[in-house]
């Protein structure tokens, strides 16, 4: 049996994950809901490659700022990787932006020490300046229609908010 204080706590975080999940502007003539769109982007990989935002036009995207010394950054990357897994059939990709190196830094060897496939583009500081972003880690979560439905700045692997975010940008 649940007792009051456990069940108004439960209430209290499904609220509070309602209200703070999505990120919007209402227009109150209208009564329409919209998220706001993601700014276009266009950067180099490490390998000198072009990384575009419209390369992942259509599909849901986890925007994942990032630095290689970044230990939040690594705690939630594993995360980030598992959602992508589980929701790959259904069109979820990463792509990450590393910000704020260290010189010298070579951001996908970084990823790829650590096991992950996804590409980073890299000198992305002037893009993280336009998404806002003040620190790391910080990540966007864009729908199909490139809206951002949410964002996230912590490492927090357990809440439940990323999955609930993934789940949004697929619909």
């Amino acid at each position: 049996m649940i007792n009051l204080l456990t069940f108004s706590k439960r209430i209290f975080s499904a609220s509070f994950i309602a209200l703070t999940l999505f990120s919007i502007n209402v227009n109150a003539e209208e009564e329409t809901v919209t998220a706001p769109q993601a700014p276009a982007w266009q950067l180099k990989t490490q390998s000198g490659d072009t990384i575009s935002s419209r390369q992942f036009d259509g599909q849901g995207t986890i925007l994942h700022f990032w630095a290689t010394w970044c230990p939040y950054c690594k705690k939630l990357q594993p995360k980030l990787v598992e959602l992508e897994k589980q929701y790959k059939a259904q069109g979820v990709k990463i792509v990450a932006i590393s910000f704020n190196e260290d010189d010298g830094a070579l951001p996908q060897d970084e990823l790829a020490e650590r096991g992950y496939t996804f590409p980073t583009a890299v000198n992305g500081d002037s893009v993280a300046m336009l998404y806002g972003v003040k620190g790391t880690p910080t990540t966007f979560f864009i729908n199909k229609d490139n809206q951002v439905i949410f964002k996230y700045t912590s490492s927090d692997v357990s809440d439940p908010r990323l999955e609930l975010a993934v789940k949004e940008i697929i619909k």
